[in-house]
């Protein structure tokens, strides 16, 4: 189990540096992440390397038995680069260029950016790819976290020649956008822009393609750094941080390129809900690669910097928050920063020694945590633990975001927390995954607004309801292409036999916040007992299905709000609405009974939370009041066998079950 964090000697004189490495002895620090943001101190100028202090620190490291997960320093390039290289500067969607002085200041599709960064990785591989400090590699840092987008010349040409290696030829292009409309039909590839600022809506052809490259441009970058580290000989895991579910870069293809999945997350004190923010995080990440434990690569001690106000977080919430990770898949635990910052930006964020010293309660909790940690016995690696998919698609999740939509306040990513909130109140394992990913190990399947469906992921989930699973699909699914047209023969065209239902209209409702009048709701009734639907009123066709629900009020009032239908072995619903928060509860748990699926725990309060790691099951207290837990067997923090536990505020069981 790997305890530490990010480790920025270059902030500090080198004295220093004995004192940290003493301290995180104290601390059970196993390994540090070195020289993120190091470019400058590294190299103070072009073709110059200065790596004498950065041996100094790995061996000093080295010495006191704490391993390096080794940065390759790319995040931020140094001051003589913009400065005789202006060009590797991003430009914003208004023609804006976005200057030095803050940090991911360059184009990821810029030459000049690539050939320097290649040049830096290469000194850095070579000559520590056989340290035996050096157990991981980071490549570069959090890619797209402040730049979710380039528009300049380097992504201009870079697009083009990313359109010619997806299309192949200029008419497919205009094929698959449809530039007949609005006279937009190109003669070359030449004719291509990004979608900068424009009169009126772009093309959404246009603009998801757009969002593919983006991706594709940083995941090149990952790689490009990636193979020069195993040219040099490296043979340890290579990845980088991730960081929960981020629009712009589609961690689901970007998975597979990782030896190991790592994830930064910040649920926010302030918000007593934060904690199932930060569970459906840790469980997307698990999902993203179940086969391999994950890392918590950052995390704060207590308090932020960033946001309008900067909680602090309470007595015990970071180690609950922290096991919470564990429970969920995460072979280490590691945060920003391990000594806090003097000056610059984030010298308010807290750190696992804290600016005031270690006679803090952070650095009491910070030294109890790996404690804890280096007691914990080997956990399950493999994670085949949930009977539930949810399912979550990164271009889907583009396509719905871009405008002209019959409801245009419809949040892709918030309504699927909203299901995953209702699972995770009733206990729930859940994993989380795009549609090609939903197979026979799973019970139930939730795809809510699944708008864009591709081939292999209509065909997965049809043959996973006539295999015997349940497949509930929302509202505004399968609607069009990968390419965001339309099929022929309407909406539902593929997963309609299955579900037994067709859509005639999409039925878009006011949006709850949206200013003026008009019909906001639209209630509903069944088995479940009443709930609101909002955003979308579908005007349901049935054709095989039975109703479950109907609408009870409204414009589509008496109509089909949630149906039924037997394909195959198995079931599938359609429900025509999004529900609320309340609405989502009770469908969600009408519908875990019809498939059967059981909770980890039964009879928790809605504030306690219970996951499953192989044999061992994770209890923890996110309310105000203690709470008793029946559960038994070997409770691995306090080493005595159980049939009960009783956990404060914050507390933490992990019982292993005969």
């Amino acid at each position: 189990m790997h305890y530490g964090g990010d480790y920025n000697p270059e902030q500090w004189p080198e004295e220093i540096w004995h004192e940290d490495v003493a301290r995180m002895r104290e601390a059970g620090v196993t390994m540090v992440s070195l020289g993120i943001f190091a470019w400058s101190r590294i190299q103070p100028a072009e073709g110059e390397f200065d790596l004498d202090w950065l041996d100094r620190v790995i061996d000093l490291l080295h010495e006191g038995g704490i391993a390096v997960d080794l940065a390759t320093a790319t995040a931020s390039p140094p001051p003589w680069m913009h400065e005789r290289y202006p060009e590797i500067l991003p430009v914003t969607v208004d023609g804006v260029t976005l200057g030095p002085g803050s940090r991911q200041h360059y184009a990821p599709s810029s030459p000049v950016y690539r050939r320097l960064a290649a040049e830096l990785v290469t000194v850095l591989a070579e000559r520590y790819a056989g340290h035996p400090a050096v157990v991981m590699w980071h490549v570069n840092n959090e890619y797209g976290c402040h730049l979710h987008a380039d528009y300049s010349d380097n992504a201009r040409d870079a697009f083009r020649r990313w359109l010619r290696e997806r299309y192949g030829t200029v008419d497919a292009l205009n094929d698959a956008w449809g530039t007949s409309f609005w006279s937009q039909r190109y003669t070359s590839f030449d004719q291509v822009l990004p979608p900068r600022a424009a009169p009126y809506s772009h093309n959404p052809g246009q603009l998801l393609d757009f969002r593919r490259f983006t991706s594709d441009m940083l995941l090149e970058c990952y790689l490009m750094e990636r193979e020069i580290i195993r040219a040099a000989g490296a043979t340890q895991p290579i990845t980088t941080n991730f960081m929960g579910a981020f629009m712009p870069a589609n961690y689901q293809q970007w998975a597979a390129h990782m030896d190991v999945v790592t994830d930064d997350a910040y649920p926010d004190p302030n918000d007593p809900e934060s904690f199932r923010a930060g569970a459906f995080q840790r469980d997307l990440m698990r999902s993203l690669k179940p086969e391999v434990p994950w890392l918590l690569m950052e995390q704060a001690t207590n308090a932020l910097n960033w946001r309008p106000a900067n909680a602090p977080k309470a007595p015990g919430q970071m180690e609950a928050l922290s096991l919470q990770s564990v429970a969920r898949g995460a072979d280490g635990i590691l945060f920003f920063q391990w000594r806090q910052s003097r000056a610059g930006a984030e010298k308010f964020h807290s750190a696992m020694l804290p600016h005031a010293g270690t006679g803090t309660r952070t650095w009491r909790e910070v030294t109890r945590l790996g404690a804890t940690l280096a007691a914990l016995p080997e956990l399950p690696v493999g994670q085949d633990d949930a009977r539930v998919a949810l399912v979550l698609d990164w271009e889907s999740w583009w396509a719905v975001d871009s405008p002209d939509h019959p409801q245009n306040g419809l949040d892709y990513l918030e309504v699927v927390q909203r299901w995953y909130r209702a699972l995770h109140r009733r206990h729930v394992q859940v994993d989380i995954v795009p549609p090609e990913r939903v197979d026979g190990r799973y019970a139930l399947a939730l795809a809510p607004a699944l708008y864009l469906l591709r081939p292999e992921g209509a065909a997965a989930l049809d043959a996973f309801v006539r295999g015997g699973g349940h497949l509930l699909a929302g509202p505004f699914t399968d609607v069009v292409d990968p390419q965001d047209r339309f099929l022929d023969g309407g909406f539902l065209t593929r997963l309609g036999g299955v579900l037994g239902v067709g859509i005639e209209d999409f039925g878009a409702l006011v949006a709850p916040d949206a200013p003026g009048p008009g019909e906001r709701e639209a209630p509903l009734e069944g088995p479940f007992g009443a709930a609101t639907g909002t955003l979308l009123a579908e005007e349901v066709v049935a054709r095989g299905a039975e109703t479950v629900a109907t609408f009870t009020g409204g414009r589509r009032a008496g109509d089909p709000a949630l149906t039924r239908h037997g394909a195959g072995d198995g079931v599938g619903w359609y429900l025509a609405t999004v529900p609320d928060e309340d609405g989502c509860d009770a469908i969600a748990g009408h519908v875990l009974d019809q498939a059967g699926v059981a909770p980890v725990l039964a009879g928790l309060p809605p504030t306690v939370e219970a996951a499953r790691r192989g044999d061992v099951v994770t209890v923890i207290n996110f309310g105000a009041a203690d709470v008793d837990v029946d559960v038994a067997g070997h409770e691995l923090l306090r080493g005595a066998d159980v049939e009960s536990v009783t956990l404060a505020p914050f507390g933490v069981a992990m019982v292993r079950r005969s």
